[in-house]
């Protein structure tokens, strides 16, 4: 008579030296400030662009009025009456999109390596197709249109400056808003990395980033929907799990990849 015996075997744990998890970084680090300097280099190369980006903004005011948006300075006005709330909208916009993008992209690197590729390279698209529209159609922001409020001159929290020529970034790149497609990203990361029931809530960052880039007049409803709808194919795309799953899987099982599992299993045969 033949017996089965299961035996429990663990996975044997690679551990990576200290200095190859440390050149990594630095090389991920260097790839990613290669990115932004181009990035900025396009930025300022498409900044002189007063006359059609004043224009481009008009068109879609009207463009806005005529799919029935709501008036961002309406929205903004309201907002305004609430104490306090445009000097933290004004943080919140300096301070929260480039340090939590990048805090993210280091947990991913870190803690989810078979992830981290995927965020890199969607947002590295993303930002380059930001820059065509940038370079193509300069769009001045709600703040240098009549109607609108700058928060951040009015109380001395800007991050641009009083004038278009001031501060260190083109202040015509509304078209996309990478504040809101790079949170749409970010939160769609999280949520793909994460497994408790509450990773859903990382959602609200978009959702806040949206409101404030409204109220502190910087882009239209508009930037941030194309943001969105550009975001999207890219996140389908560069979703490395959807990829190993359909390649390892066996059919019909749906196995998540990025869960290790803890046990495998070997048998013996014993007759008696």
């Amino acid at each position: 008579m033949a017996q089965l015996t299961l035996e429990r075997v663990e996975r044997p744990v690679v551990v990576g030296s200290p200095a190859g998890g440390g050149r990594r970084i630095v090389r991920e680090v260097a790839l990613l400030a290669v990115l932004f300097g181009a990035y900025n280099l396009g930025r300022f190369l498409s900044a002189d662009h007063a006359g059609s980006a004043h224009l481009h903004a008009r068109e879609l005011i009207g463009w806005e009025a005529w799919l029935g948006l709501p008036s961002e300075a309406t929205v903004q006005h309201q907002a305004l009456r609430i104490p306090g709330l445009a000097e933290i909208a004004n943080v919140f916009y300096a301070s929260v999109h480039f340090p939590l993008t990048a805090a993210v992209l280091l947990w991913l690197m870190l803690r989810r390596p078979a992830q981290y590729g995927d965020a890199r390279w969607a947002l590295a698209s993303l930002t380059g197709l930001a820059l065509i529209g940038h370079m193509f159609f300069p769009l001045a922001p709600p703040r240098m249109m009549p109607g609108w409020v700058d928060t951040g001159v009015l109380l001395g929290q800007s991050v641009y400056g009083p004038t278009t020529d001031s501060g260190v970034a083109n202040q015509f790149a509304a078209m996309p808003s990478l504040h809101v497609g790079w949170a749409f990203m970010v939160a769609v990361f999280l949520i793909r990395a994460t497994h408790s029931r509450w990773r859903w809530l990382w959602m609200a960052h978009p959702v806040l980033t949206f409101a404030v880039v409204v109220v502190t007049a910087n882009h239209y409803w508009f930037d941030g929907l194309v943001a969105i709808a550009l975001a999207l194919p890219l996140l389908l795309i560069f979703d490395g799990r959807r990829v190993r799953r359909l390649k390892n899987a066996p059919a019909g099982f749906d196995q998540r990849l990025d869960k290790v599992p803890a046990v495998a299993s070997s048998s013996s045969a014993r007759t008696r």
